[in-house]
């Protein structure tokens, strides 16, 4: 949730400052701001609404001076979206500007301290506490001030903070949300995602909880909350900048879509080796995988269906029974978790709260921690016992496509891995790794084998409602086609297991009513046939997704989506792809903001 950036060097620092809000509004876009120091004050330009609205009044940054600033782009939490609630905030003398990311928990009271200790406050927010904080506690050090703030503040935040009596320094702070440094030549940048660094520097410090930095245009000084200068090693980010530009797609959504056969390979293919699924990155025995007598799976969002999908194959070839958790349920739900107990942890960024306050509840009470995520350096990667990236390069647009598919390519993947490691299976080994490789061109093939979706897109696109329906595999393909359609088009879609239609959902079924139905199991495709003629004898237009030549379905679908045969159980991240795609285009119809839709941000976090 938010983004924040800062620069200071020898160029105006406004225009990089939007350069990089532009890169970070995927984490929130109902107004932007930023601050610019010419030397002797503070300068402040703040808007509702979008980037493009904080460009305009700037006039692209040109009619803001100075050498060093920090800016902020919000989805609101505390507040309205207001020009007043809008960061950076200042401190009532105006020396001190302040961004921020995350939640301050004990904000009410702090406020309240402040209050009587005659500070005034011009906004409804829970960051304006920090900078009066950071006001109250100067005495010509700003160290020492961030210091004795930090020890105040309960929840989480990033922290970008301007003095107007540092010129041409800048300080970032970091707890509990991500932060990350951009080492350049005679200007150094910090951002909350590398996508807005790239287009100046690929040099990059990952800031840890608990460390704050002093910036200048020339050097980058490091410290704990002690005040302690550490040192921190530089990372080189790999990936080049065009793979945070749109390259020619109306929306990222759209080119990340299309990029997923490339990002799927990318994921498994330096993973097999010598016909084995190698993970460098585990150093697990067989005998660590021995001791384990459950595995849990937790997650948000679509990382929680993501691990819905990958549950069947887990639990199928290991043998070991495999639960998946909302995060945001497991974290208060007293679970019963021990030290044989295995937690797979997923999330695209590794910032998602809930996931990291259900992960640390599980490693206090013994777990094992495995993390799937993409984001390199991010909380989850740092907390968990052992960490596989997806590597799914960047992922820009709000609802997850490249993300989710890699996420269950990860999973597909242990579960061959730990079931070999186990002796559970043998030379099926081979067959399944041959699946796993044809993943990308299967899923290539998925998009190629589609093109009446627009059409279909404008014959539903009025819809009151759309149900997906499946079973087994196809059910959990069906809970994250069903989230991709109310995401970005916000018509109401609801998933259902087909077999419990009978119980209650067959209620809402009426003339016309549109029902997407998956058809990707053939064990159980009798079964969802049945469905299918259910609803039909209500009225309910099918529109289903199934193999090429399934005679079955083809003579009581009304519409078809398709996808090349494969193992049921690996399909999947194969299935997925036509629905978000038939997603992307009912939002089109629509006119809906596909990349930025309405509430949502692409990194949850706050609770």
């Amino acid at each position: 949730m938010c983004g924040i950036v800062g620069f200071t060097g020898k160029q105006s620092a406004a225009p990089v400052l939007l350069d990089g809000l532009k890169k970070l509004e995927y984490r929130g876009y109902d107004s932007a701001g930023i601050s610019v120091m010419d030397g002797k004050k503070i300068a402040v330009s703040k808007v509702t609404g979008r980037i493009a609205n904080l460009c305009e009044k700037t006039q692209d940054g040109t009619n803001v001076s100075g050498f060093t600033g920090i800016g902020h782009t919000r989805w609101a939490t505390h507040g309205a979206p207001t020009e007043e609630n809008a960061h950076p905030h200042l401190s009532n003398d105006g020396r001190f500007a302040v961004v921020h990311n995350g939640i301050i928990e004990n904000y009410l009271i702090l406020r309240e301290e402040l209050k009587q200790a005659g500070y005034h406050f011009d906004s409804e927010t829970d960051t304006e506490v920090i900078v009066h904080l950071v006001e109250m506690y100067y005495r010509g050090d700003v160290k020492e001030a961030l210091m004795r703030t930090a020890n105040r503040l309960q929840g989480s935040y990033a922290l970008g903070v301007i003095c107007s009596e540092q010129p041409g320094k800048i300080y970032a702070m970091r707890e509990a949300s991500p932060l990350i440094l951009g080492v350049g030549v005679g200007e150094n940048f910090f951002a909350s995602d590398v996508t807005a660094l790239v287009s100046h520097t690929r040099n990059v410090i990952y800031l840890e909880d608990g460390e704050f930095a002093e910036l200048s245009g020339d050097s980058i000084r490091i410290f704990d909350l002690s005040g302690q200068q550490i040192h921190k090693k530089i990372t080189r980010i790999m990936w080049d900048v065009q793979a945070a530009e749109k390259g020619g797609y109306e929306h990222f959504m759209l080119k990340e879509i299309m990029e997923q056969p490339a990002a799927v390979k990318a994921t498994i293919a330096p993973r097999i080796k010598g016909g084995k699924i190698c993970f460098d990155e585990l150093s697990v025995t067989q005998e660590d995988l021995k001791g384990i007598s459950q595995i849990i799976i937790t997650a948000c969002g679509s990382a929680y269906y993501a691990g819905c999908a990958g549950k069947y194959a887990l639990e199928r070839l290991t043998r070991i029974p495999v639960q998946v958790e909302l995060a945001s349920e497991l974290r208060y739900s007293d679970p019963l978790i021990d030290e044989q107990t295995l937690l797979i942890v997923i999330s695209q960024s590794g910032e998602t709260a809930d996931t990291i306050a259900a992960m640390r509840e599980c490693k206090a009470r013994g777990a094992k921690t495995l993390a799937i995520v993409n984001v390199v350096g991010s909380t989850v990667s740092t907390i968990a016992d052992y960490t596989v990236y997806t590597w799914a390069g960047p992922e820009i647009a709000v609802a997850t496509t490249k993300g989710y598919t890699t996420q269950v390519a990860v999973l597909y993947m242990l579960a061959i891995y730990v079931a070999e490691k186990l002796g559970r299976i043998g030379e099926e080994t081979a067959d399944y790794i041959k699946t796993l490789q044809a993943l990308p061109r299967r899923i290539q093939q998925a998009i190629d084998m589609n093109p009446s979706i627009p059409a279909f897109a404008k014959k539903y696109h009025k819809s009151k409602a759309l149900f997906f329906i499946g079973r087994n595999t196809d059910y959990a393909t069906a809970l994250e086609g069903a989230l991709k359609m109310k995401e970005i088009s916000y018509l109401h879609s609801e998933a259902y297991a087909a077999g419990e239609l009978k119980h209650g959902t067959i209620a809402l079924i009426e003339e016309h009513q549109p029902i997407i139905a998956l058809c990707c199991n053939p064990s159980i495709m009798e079964k969802t046939l049945s469905n299918i003629v259910e609803v039909k004898s209500r009225g309910a237009e099918v529109l289903a997704l199934t193999f090429r030549n399934n005679q079955k379905i083809l003579s009581v679908a009304d519409d078809l989506l398709f996808i090349p045969e494969t193992d049921a159980l690996f399909a999947g991240v194969i299935e997925i792809v036509p629905l978000q795609l038939l997603a992307y285009y009912v939002a089109k119809e629509n006119n809906c903001d596909i990349d930025k839709p309405k509430n949502l941000a692409k990194s949850v976090t706050v609770e």
